[in-house]
Order: C-alpha cells, then structure tokens, then sequence
C-alpha cells in the first residue's frame, strides 16, 4: 500500500555504479525520463525545480509548472527529505540531491521502482503558487490503453521508451509523481487497508461490468481501474458500486505492486446500498449443496461475527442441506498448545445457527495433525461437512459412529490414513467416511488435505469431495511488476492438486461409472483455470458455475477483480439433474465483512 511505502517500511534503493555528477539546471521531467528507470539514476542533481503538490512526515512530491509536451515523461517526483519537510503545499522549491530508484522489498523483489531524489537541501522561493492542474484520467481526459501490457516479454524494467498509448503500464508510469483527477468514481471492490479500487465516470466504456457495479475479469485488472489510497487524506468506506461524485484529486503513486492515487482531500460518498442477498429455498425432493468460508471460526470468535455467519446459512442460503466448510480452527484458535479439536468450535456455529431459528445441524470432518495443515501456528484450520439432519440426508459414518477425531477424539493416525474407494456390488463405497484424499501426497504439503465422505439423500449414494486448494502467493508476480507477462509459480500446486482429485474421482467412477459425485470447494482458480479444467477432463466432472449467468458468476472481489474462485462440481449421472446453481453475495462486496469470498449453491432434484 502506498500509505505504507511512504511511512517507510523496509524497502531498498536499487543500487546504482557511481556517475558523474548530472548538468545542474534538470528539470523533473530530464529525472523522470521516457523509461521506466530514470536515466540519471545514482547521479547527482541540483536546482531542480517544482511546486510542492503533496507533503508526509518523510518527504512531498512537487511538479514541475513548465511540463514538455511528451505524454512518456513524468512531471511529478517524489523528494525523500528522511525528516520532516519545511516546505509546504503551494511552495515553489529548488531541490539538490541524488536521483535515485526506489524498490520496495528490495533490489530482488519482484515490483517495480519509484523515480525519486534524494533531498540534500531545498530551497523555497516562493509561497501561495497555484498547483499545476491535475491529468484527468478517463473519459473527457486520458484514456489508459485496452491492456495491461502487449510490449515484449521482460523479467525487469527494460531500456525502451514508455509507450502510454499502446501498455497501461507505461500509460501509469508515465503519470508517476503527477497530480491526477478522477472524475465520478464508482467503487468495483470494497475498502480494505485503508485502499479502494475504482473506475472513472462511473464505469462508463469498460467491458465486464457485473449486475452489482463490479469488473469480472480472468485476466487481471482492468486498465481503467484506479486503486484510491488514503495516506494522505482519509476515505470513506465503500462498497462495490458506491460512488464518489465529482473530482477526486491526488498524487499518482506507485507502491507493492499497484499504482494508487493518494487523495488530498476526502471526497463526498454516496451510497449504492447493495443488498446482502438471499436464495430461493430447496424444493421439496431438492438436494441443496453450499460452499462456506468460515475464516478462522473458534471458540473466541465475537458473538456479532457468529451471527453474521448464521444469518448467512438461515438466511441468504436459506438453510442448505449439505454445507461444505473450510477455515474452521480447533478449541483453542492461535493457541499453539498442541490442540486439534474442533468440537467446541463447531458448537459454537451450530448454536448460532439454531439462536436465529434455523434448523439442526450436525458436523463431521477429520482433526489434522497439529501444525500439519498450513495456516498459522497452533490454529489447525480445517474442511468439513455441515449437513441438516431433518430433510432425509444420513452422514455414512464408518467405521460405524462418529469416526475417530471427528468430534475431538484425538488425532490419532485417521489424519495419515487415505480414503480408498472399494467397490461394493453393482456400486461403490469408501473406505472411511470421512477420509482424508491422499494426505501424503506432496500436493498437500502445509495445506488444507482434501475430505470425502458419504451421504445418503433420500436413498440415494452420493460422495462428497471438499477441497481447498494452494493459495496465489507473494510468490507470484504482481500485475504491475517488473515481469511480463506475470510469473504465477504457485499455479503448479493447484495443477498437482487438481489431478490427485481427478484421481479419486475416475477411481470412484471405475468402480461404479454411475456413481454420483460432487467436489466442491475454494479453488482458487476461475472456470477457465487449468487446474479446474483437469476436473472437468481428467475428472469427466461438470462445473454448475456455468449453469450461473456471467455477470454474477463471481465468489471473489481482490483489488477490483470479481472471480470465480469457488466451484461446486459433479458427475455425470448428476449433472442432468442439476436445478439450478447460484452463488450468494453476501461478502465479498461488502467493506463492514470479516471474509472475502460469497458462498456458492447447486440445487439437484431427485423427486419425491
């Protein structure tokens, strides 16, 4: 967050070889240059002149009142003072220092740098100087390009000059330091840290828009978004289609992965109201099937976050008879003591759920090793099923009872020991129920293990797989960083994961190639993710999100980007029978919400 970057974290100065000192009459654009690295990096400048547009405790950024008339030269730099400044906004200075590249993370990492100069003195000429009017992005101004970048492949900032018509990458880097308005922004995300991603002239021209304001993108973010920061004045909070009506002014800033736009002022709000949505309840003979993330539900979590997440299940879910869960943690939450546990948790949901009227639950899962899962020590999060036991659905317990470690009998070995598909007749069953999928598998290493159990609906088989797949990470690259196109090296986690799942289910259907069977689960890819294509190929599975119209086929909303990361997937001989599939938005959007992702649905009918 650029807040953050200006606050001073831990960042590096891209090391640069000693050079000559530069001629002393540079102007900021001759600092900046048409690259994305300045070309007097390391050298030394004085005189350079600008006025004072935006000041914080370690430095301010001034702006040059005589620009040139290439639209690849920035005409704003930051000027890192380490101390706080004298000068003031509308102050006409001088600065001597040394141009420099500042990398946040360091020399190595994979964002980009900052063009800024290192102040060694400045002089205030004059006070009360009109700033320099601010470059309006978006429609009636400059219009970023229709894609992120279409330049060459690079692993770093090349030697080529800025193209701002052809890359948005380069259309931002060349505003860099700069004044920027925005003009009626509406919000595509909601506020988180102190940011919030918008769009201009409340979205006007840009494709993908959602049924409730958002940007469904598989490709990154869109080029016109806008990330609003508040380091320098405070915003208020939004959600996904609030807007800000009128000119947003602020200083173009570039800061772990993004541009942002820190306001100088606080804009006025007003207010979508997007309501928290509801699905239409099971039909009598409909199976009702969900996806919930719990985010770290334990026996301290507050009463008002417990019935939020009730009125979740009763109300916008309207009560589904299977309830597939991740993120639930054992009895004692970031205790690192050794506990694996999660009966009391569990209670804790469960009884909420009955508080608002809703219908018994029972829950079954499988306790992990202790620390064995990933996550945060001592938290032990895990999957699990929560089904309703008044509408004709049986958990198949086996061994016969609740199975050792589904209700805290101690973890044992049931968290080493993988399911096994044995056939049974003209059918199929499972080994255990619930078993863990292949635990030791390397896929699954420091996460989530995947869980299948049985039920019975009404007579009918089915098994459940739930899933929770490696995360994206800090380890690949950002969308505005040094690499392009961006490196996403975690993909291989979710490529191994989905084919040991795909695995399980043509061994399931081996034995019985009418079995009915359904994977669901926080996936983490989008439907056209290779990794969830390897169910629907390898795994011959179905995925309902297609049967949801595209502009609400979304779970996820990160940095202004609506996605489908959460699947619920079946078989053949379920796939006909699929009624319906929706998925809730109920978080997701929303600033004042403890999670990020919305619930997903699949009704199958199976008669009377």
């Amino acid at each position: 967050m650029a807040a953050a970057l200006v606050a001073g974290l831990p960042a590096a100065l891209v090391p640069s070889p000693p050079a000559a000192a530069a001629p002393r009459q540079v102007r900021i654009h001759d600092v900046q240059g048409d690259r994305a690295v300045s070309p007097l990096d390391g050298r030394t400048v004085q005189g350079v002149p600008g006025v004072v547009t935006a000041v914080v405790p370690n430095g301010f950024w001034m702006q040059d009142e005589h620009p040139d008339r290439s639209e690849a030269t920035s005409e704003g730099v930051f000027v890192h003072t380490g101390t706080p400044p004298r000068a003031t906004v509308g102050d006409a200075v001088r600065v001597n220092g040394r141009a420099v590249e500042y990398r946040p993370g360091g020399p190595a990492s994979a964002y980009l740098s900052r063009t800024q100069i290192e102040a060694a003195a400045v002089a205030v000429d004059r006070h009360g100087v009109p700033l320099p009017p601010p470059v309006v992005v978006g429609p009636g101004g400059r219009r970023p390009p229709a894609a992120l970048y279409r330049g060459p492949a690079r692993a770093a900032e090349g030697t080529a000059r800025l193209n701002p018509r052809r890359d948005a990458l380069d259309f931002y880097e060349a505003l860099e330091g700069m004044r920027v308005r925005v003009n009626d922004a509406v919000a595509v995300g909601p506020s988180r840290g102190g940011e919030v991603p918008v769009l201009p002239a409340n979205g006007r021209g840009v494709p993908g828009r959602t049924a409730r304001g958002g940007v469904r993108s598989e490709t990154g973010p869109s080029p016109a978004r806008i990330v609003l920061d508040d380091a320098l004045a405070p915003l208020p909070s939004l959600d996904v289609g609030d807007r800000l009506p009128g000119a947003s002014d602020g200083v173009l800033d570039y800061g772990f992965g993004d541009y942002t736009l820190l306001l100088t002022a606080t804009p006025p709000r007003v207010a979508a109201e997007p309501s928290r949505e509801t699905t239409r309840a099971q039909r009598p003979g409909e199976l009702a099937v969900a996806t919930l993330a719990l985010d770290g539900v334990n026996p301290d979590t507050p009463a008002d976050r417990l019935v939020a997440l009730a009125a979740d299940i009763v109300h916008g879910l309207n009560a589904p008879d299977l309830i597939t869960v991740s993120g639930l943690q054992d009895n004692t939450g970031a205790d690192d003591d050794g506990t694996t546990a999660a009966d009391q948790s569990v209670a804790e949901l469960i009884n909420a759920i009955s508080a608002l009227g809703g219908p018994a639950y029972d829950w079954r899962s499988v306790d992990p090793r202790n620390n064995a899962d990933g996550g945060r020590p001592g938290e032990n999060a895990r999957l699990g099923f929560l089904f309703r036991t008044d509408r004709g659905l049986a958990f198949t317990d086996r061994p016969a009872g609740p199975p050792a470690g589904a209700l805290g009998d101690g973890p044992g070995e049931l968290p080493r020991t993988p399911v096994r598909v044995v056939p049974a007749g003209k059918g199929v069953r499972l080994s255990r129920s619930p078993g863990r999928v292949e635990p030791a598998d390397p896929a699954w290493n420091a996460t989530r293990k995947p869980l299948a159990g049985e039920i019975t609906w009404r007579g009918h088989q089915i098994i459940v797989v739930t899933t929770q797949w490696f995360p994206t990470t800090s380890d690949d690259q950002p969308w505005y960083g040094r690499r392009q196109p961006p490196a996403r090296p975690s993909a291989w986690r979710r490529d191994a994961q989905a084919k040991v799942i795909a695995g399980f289910v043509r061994a399931v259907r081996r034995a019985d190639s009418d079995a009915a069977v359904i994977v669901t689960g926080d996936l983490n890819e989008t439907p056209s993710g290779g990794a969830v294509r390897t169910l629907v190929h390898d795994g011959g599975l179905t995925d309902t999100a297609a049967r949801i119209p595209a502009r609400r086929r979304y779970t996820s909303v990160g940095g202004g980007i609506a996605r489908q990361l959460d699947h619920i997937l079946v078989s053949p001989s379920l796939a006909g029978r699929v009624t319906g599939a929706d998925v809730v938005h109920r978080v997701a959007e929303f600033a004042e919400s403890d999670g990020d992702r919305d619930p997903a649905l699949v009704r199958i009918a199976f008669g009377e």
